[in-house]
C-alpha cells in the first residue's frame, strides 16, 4: 500500500480520536475478539484499507470477504484480534470508510449490469465529483464496482468544458493550443458543430453533455458521414440515472460518465461486534 495512502488513513484516525479515547480508556486492556459483518447484501469495498486502520495499531485480521465479492445480512467480513483499546478506537474510522467505499462498489455494480446488459462494449466512468480528501478512496470504490476511474486529478488530461470556452475567445483557439502541448485532451460540447470543431481539430475524447439519446445518435451519424467518428471516444454525460442509462448505452457512445456514482452514496450497513 503507498504511504500516501497510509498516511491519509492515518489522518482519518487522528481525527476521530484526536488526544484519545477516553470512554475505551475506562476498560481494563486485554486483548478481545471482534468481527464486522454486513446488516444488507452488497457488494463489499475497503476491506484492504480497513485491515490496514487496524494493523497500523498492531492488531491481527483475518479477512472473509475480500474487495469486490458479495455480502449478505450478517456476514462475516473480517475478524480482529488485538488490545481493547485499540480495536475500539479504530472501529467508527474502518466502519465509515467502509460503508461508504461499499455503497459506491454497489451503486456502479448496479449502474454497469445495465450497460452490460444493453451494449457491453460501453464502460462506466467516475467523475471528480467526489468527497475532498476521499478521491482515492471514492475512485478505488467505482473501480470494485466494475466501473473505471477516468481523471484523478486536473492535472491527469486536458479537459475543455463550458466555463473553459466561456473563459476564452474561442472553442477552435483552446483546441489549437491543447494540440500544441497535449497528445490526448477531452472536449465537452453542447451541440453538432462544436462536436466537429472538436473531432477534426484531433480530440481524443467527445463529452456530449445534456444530450438525449436521440440527439447523441445524430451527432454521432454525422460524425461517421464525415468521416469521423473513428478517430474519437464519445463520451455521454449530465442527467443519466438508472431509468435511461441503457438508453444512453444504446446510443452509440464509448463512455458514460456519471457523478452521482460518488456524489449521492447511501453507505452499507456495517457492524463491529465484540465476540
Amino acid at each position: 500500500m503507498q504511504s500516501s495512502v497510509k498516511k491519509q488513513l492515518e489522518r482519518f484516525l487522528a481525527e476521530d480520536i484526536k488526544s484519545g479515547d477516553i470512554t475505551s480508556r475506562l476498560l481494563s486492556r486485554k486483548k478481545i475478539t471482534a468481527k464486522i459483518i454486513s446488516r444488507e447484501n452488497s457488494i463489499i469495498a475497503g476491506v484492504a484499507y480497513a485491515k490496514e486502520i487496524f494493523t497500523s495499531r498492531k492488531c491481527k485480521v483475518t479477512i472473509h470477504k475480500k474487495d469486490g465479492q458479495k455480502v449478505a445480512p450478517n456476514q462475516k467480513i473480517m475478524t480482529i484480534y488485538g488490545d481493547t483499546y485499540d480495536i475500539l478506537s479504530c472501529e467508527r474510522t474502518a466502519l465509515n470508510l467502509m460503508s461508504r467505499m461499499s455503497g459506491i462498489a454497489n451503486q456502479t455494480n448496479s449502474y454497469v449490469k445495465k450497460i452490460r446488459a444493453a451494449n457491453p462494449k460501453v464502460g462506466l466512468y467516475s467523475t471528480r465529483k467526489t468527497a475532498p480528501g476521499l478521491r482515492i478512496f471514492d475512485k478505488d470504490a467505482v473501480a470494485i464496482g466494475g466501473g473505471h476511474r477516468h481523471r484523478m486529478s486536473l492535472d491527469q488530461m486536458v479537459m475543455i468544458k463550458d466555463n473553459h470556452i466561456a473563459a476564452s475567445d474561442s472553442l477552435f483557439d483552446l483546441v489549437k493550443r491543447a494540440k500544441l502541448k497535449h497528445k490526448k485532451f477531452e472536449v465537452e460540447v453542447e451541440n453538432l458543430d462544436d462536436a466537429i470543431t472538436a473531432a477534426r481539430e484531433g480530440a481524443y475524447i467527445i463529452m456530449l453533455d445534456n444530450m438525449s439519446p436521440p440527439k447523441i445518435r445524430k451527432i454521432i451519424k454525422k460524425l461517421e458521414q464525415l468521416n469521423l467518428r473513428n478517430k474519437v471516444k464519445i463520451e455521454a454525460s449530465g442527467g443519466i440515472n438508472h431509468s435511461n442509462v441503457a438508453q444512453y448505452a444504446k446510443s452509440g457512445v464509448d463512455m458514460i460518465s456519471i457523478g452521482r456514482l460518488t456524489s449521492s452514496v447511501q453507505g452499507l450497513d456495517l457492524s463491529l461486534e465484540v465476540n
